[in-house]
């Protein structure tokens, strides 16, 4: 039986907005939230903290079958070390089996979902009812992740962001890449009250094409 609200799939590489915008469409149509990339981090988090290697591919999927839920409140997710781990450890098969269940479950509840990530349009929920992948020049994301932490240089902050979208777009199980139903949205030269207000609209004219309560 299908939930009475929608299943909204909001993509895109770092720092292209895509967190902000999926928060402000659950806010503004009153619906839970899920930032998956969030799981992630938390099993980054938890392997380098056991000062497990993040490219061992045994030990992470340890870690995401059994981290510390407290671990998703830590501010230490938010840290450039846990965002370049989080990259690597997604890139394993076995964790991201261990977290497809759990998010699968949040998109399917009752009343609909908002979740954001990597992979919801493609593995996650294919079957949402409308989906959004966020994108944005390699330079504008780059100089927004810099504006977030002043002390990191722009070439470095470049550099790895990079490297990022290189390691989500070409790892071999569930690579970063937009829906064939996707809806770009191309935040380079928006900014983000304008970014949310076009994510909105996108929402609520498909919402209502679609019929969606």
């Amino acid at each position: 039986m299908k939930q009475a609200g929608p299943i909204i799939a909001v993509d895109g590489p770092a720092a292209s907005g895509k967190g902000t915008i999926a928060r402000a469409i659950a806010a503004h149509f009153g619906l839970p939230h899920l930032d998956t990339g969030s799981l992630y981090r938390a099993v980054a988090l938890s392997v380098l903290r056991a000062g497990d290697d993040p490219e061992d591919a045994a030990a992470a999927t340890r870690h995401a079958e059994g981290f510390d839920a407290r671990l998703l409140d830590d501010p230490a997710l938010r840290d450039a070390a846990s965002a370049r781990a989080a990259s690597q450890v997604s890139a394993h098969p076995g964790v991201r089996a261990a977290l497809v269940d759990r998010q699968r479950a949040f998109a399917r509840q009752q009343g609909g979902a908002v979740l954001d990530g990597r992979d919801i349009g493609t593995v996650i929920a294919p079957d949402a009812d409308i989906k959004i992948f966020v994108t944005a020049s390699l330079a504008a994301r780059a100089r927004r992740r810099q504006a977030e932490t002043p002390d990191r240089d722009l070439a470095e902050v470049t550099a790895n962001l990079a490297e990022r979208d290189a390691r989500d777009s070409g790892r071999s199980v569930a690579p970063m890449r937009p829906a064939g139903d996707a809806h770009i949205l191309d935040t380079t030269e928006l900014d983000r009250d304008a970014a949310v207000a076009a994510a909105i609209g996108i929402v609520a004219r498909l919402a209502s094409r679609q019929h969606l309560g």
